[in-house]
């Protein structure tokens, strides 16, 4: 999940699609080099332990951004907490004000493969 403030957003549309890009980015370098991720993470003192850090990298499923609907995942969670109780707004609701789907959904063309 990308979060970021909605200000920021209408003023600086080419940052934040710089930004998501960086992201998915990051994301099919850690699904396609885990060894060389799990050594940056070494090298940076985030983690001591790189066997752990590459198993994590390759069990993780970091293409599976590609394979599922973010608005339908994101309805799926609101829904859950909603009925908990935790959120007093409606999906619906959530959705149509609190989301951007254009930064993904160009770049889910751009970055294709």
């Amino acid at each position: 999940m990308v979060a970021s403030n909605w200000d920021f957003v209408r003023r600086h549309p080419v940052a934040t699609k710089r930004a998501v890009r960086a992201i998915l980015k990051a994301n099919a370098l850690c699904a396609q080099e885990p060894e060389r991720v799990a050594r940056v993470l070494v090298d940076k003192g985030i983690t001591q332990h790189y066997d752990y850090a590459v198993q994590a990298l390759k069990e993780l499923r970091y293409g599976a951004w590609r394979e599922y609907d973010a608005e339908d995942t994101l309805w799926f969670y609101a829904l859950r907490l909603h009925e908990a109780g935790m959120v007093k707004a409606r999906p619906q609701k959530i959705i149509a004000q609190g989301t951007e789907w254009r930064f993904l959904n160009e770049l889910k063309k751009e970055l294709k493969g």
